[in-house]
């Protein structure tokens, strides 16, 4: 349980005692009231709207029931004072003591620190990355890649049971474009001079294998064979294969799914008939004919009669057609029946999508709300675009890919670690520039450099005071200063981080928050450069040099802590 966590307790325990004694009536909800830190930290350490969110509905003045409030919370060992502002928000100030407990908690907790069970259990599915299986990932897949394991992470750290998911889209267009493409590669593994790459095939060299592996595995068998023979065989092959590749490429990230389910297995399983038939039952599905698109004349358009799914009932702006003309599934009625099949097995489902596809966010939307019956939450986060930069000029395109540049690529060239933590360093609906140059620079301005020096100074104390043969007595915390204590509070803040960034499904708030801690952390340190008294090893005082040791090796716990659930690795000693 957090420091804010009990705070919330100790509070809640006041409203009741206020409750008891008739000062508030009984059964006000509680939802909006909040303990957190103030916007100023001058004004204290912790703040609750308690009073204002709860004079309303208790028929009472703000203020006035603040004051109770505070009466209650003064008589904690743990607050030093408690102050009213304004029209009734309460600030509290904690004891030096409450404090030095907390740094002692972390260390004590150590790698479990700022997780919690607050999920109970819920199981949330999170699918993302899903790129179509035509080729290597590449950098336009990157960043979803990041920040949907990073939240899958961030979710099992505060309790949730997390299924990892990746849609293999193997039904469509694009899937016998690449047989085809695979072919053309089979017939140059053969000897066959296949000259340019036709448009609209895949030109990457990555097929150049596939083809080879057809080759040795059929021969000259299907090189005169019309498509009908052996498109469906060349795909299948394909498609195993560039998955093969797309699981090698996530795993240079660290990256490893639960599930990877198959479009065309879906609908061979007759998935998608089964949600037309539930949502048929219930009235969500009918036979009728759409508007005529915006802009066209009558005579440009021919009315069909479709199933169309009840959409507008939930909040989109028309309904849906499930199928085509030609009987086929629509895109969203396949769509449909994944999140379907989903469902079955989730409380709560989570997508990835790139902000491309922002147009179809409403009606999948509306068909998980039908299917689940409002029961799952379902939410849709949208990623930006990255755009790849050396030293401020856009990066060429990959040859080997035929036309855009590899993840493989980029993270040999600059490490996991960079690319995971670099792509968490915005808001997830913000463009990005990724810049070569940037991205490795060993300066303040790049958090990825910032934060891993932060830790790997903190290692570097241990060395160097053994170098310094000192022997280290018991920690006296009540040495600390009011410096060190601002940086034990901030370290404090990290579980409710956690909680704030997990519920909000915005894992970028850890590495905006390590970036602070890192920033709080290198202030401290930096003052020992001007003043030797103010340095963490001092050999003339083995107390408290241990005293501040302690203290540092609690921010490299944090630090360690934020990093893992980023999926970066904490670094020891900087090159």
């Amino acid at each position: 349980m957090s420091l804010y966590t009990r705070f919330t307790a100790h509070l809640n325990a006041v409203l009741d005692a206020l409750e008891a004694e008739g000062a508030l009536p009984p059964g006000l909800s509680r939802k909006a009231v909040t303990v957190e830190p103030p916007r100023d930290p001058s004004h204290g350490d912790m703040a609750t709207n308690a009073a204002m969110v709860l004079a309303k509905p208790a028929g009472t003045n703000p203020r006035a029931l603040a004051e109770k409030i505070v009466a209650g919370l003064e008589a904690l060992d743990a607050v030093d004072s408690a102050a009213i502002a304004g029209p009734g928000f309460i600030n509290l100030r904690l004891t030096d003591a409450t404090w030095t407990a907390e740094l002692e908690a972390i260390h004590a907790a150590a790698d479990v620190y700022g997780r919690s069970d607050s999920g109970a259990g819920v199981i949330v599915n999170v699918e993302y990355v899903s790129a179509n299986p035509t080729g290597p990932m590449h950098m336009g897949h990157c960043r979803g890649a990041v920040v949907g394991d990073a939240l899958a992470t961030l979710l099992e750290a505060i309790g949730h049971k997390v299924i990892r998911e990746y849609y293999i889209n193997d039904a469509g267009g694009q899937v016998d474009v690449l047989a085809r493409s695979a072919h053309l590669r089979y017939r140059e593994a053969l000897g066959q001079d296949i000259g340019d790459i036709p448009e609209g095939l895949y030109p990457g060299d990555y097929l150049v294998p596939v083809g080879q592996a057809l080759a040795a595995e059929h021969g000259d068998r299907f090189v005169a064979a019309p498509e009908s023979e052996w498109l469906v065989t060349f795909r299948t092959f394909a498609v195993a294969r560039m998955m093969d590749m797309i699981r090698s490429d996530l795993a240079l990230l660290g990256i490893h799914h639960d599930i990877f389910s198959s479009e065309a297995e879906l609908q061979a399983a007759g998935k998608p008939e089964a949600a037309e038939a539930w949502l048929r039952e219930h009235d969500l599905v009918y036979d009728g004919v759409l508007e005529a698109p915006k802009g066209e004349t009558p005579e440009d358009w021919e009315p069909v009669e479709l199933p169309l799914f009840r959409s507008t009932k939930f909040g989109d702006d028309q309904d849906r057609p499930i199928k085509k003309s030609n009987g086929s599934w629509t895109y969203f009625g396949a769509d449909m029946a994944y999140h379907y099949q989903k469902a079955q097995s989730a409380d709560q489902l989570i997508d990835i999508w790139g902000a491309d596809h922002a147009g179809t966010v409403k009606r999948i939307q509306a068909a998980v709300a039908a299917l689940t019956e409002g029961r799952a939450r379902f939410d849709v986060k949208l990623i930006q675009m990255v755009r790849l930069l050396r030293d401020g000029e856009p990066v060429k395109m990959s040859k080997r890919a035929g036309n855009f540049v590899t993840l493989a690529d980029v993270v040999g060239e600059v490490g996991k670690d960079v690319v995971r933590f670099t792509m968490l360093t915005r808001k997830a609906d913000a463009q990005m520039d990724f810049d070569f140059a940037k991205v490795v620079e060993a300066s303040k301005d790049n958090p990825v450099f910032y934060v891993q020096y932060a830790h790997a100074r903190i290692a570097s104390l241990g060395r160097r005071t053994q170098e310094a043969g000192i022997t280290l007595p018991a920690v006296d915390l009540s040495r600390l200063g009011t410096v060190e204590l601002g940086l034990v509070k901030l370290a404090a803040q990290f579980p409710r981080v956690v909680e704030g960034a997990a519920q909000a499904r915005e894992p970028h708030r850890i590495a905006f928050y390590l970036n602070d801690l890192a920033s709080a952390f290198h202030g401290w340190w930096n003052v020992g450069n001007d003043d030797p008294s103010a340095r963490v090893i001092l050999p003339d005082d083995p107390a408290l040099t241990a005293t501040r040791l302690f203290l540092a090796r609690g921010i490299g716990q944090i630090i360690r802590n934020g990093l893992a659930l980023m999926g970066v690795t904490a670094m020891t000693e900087m090159q």
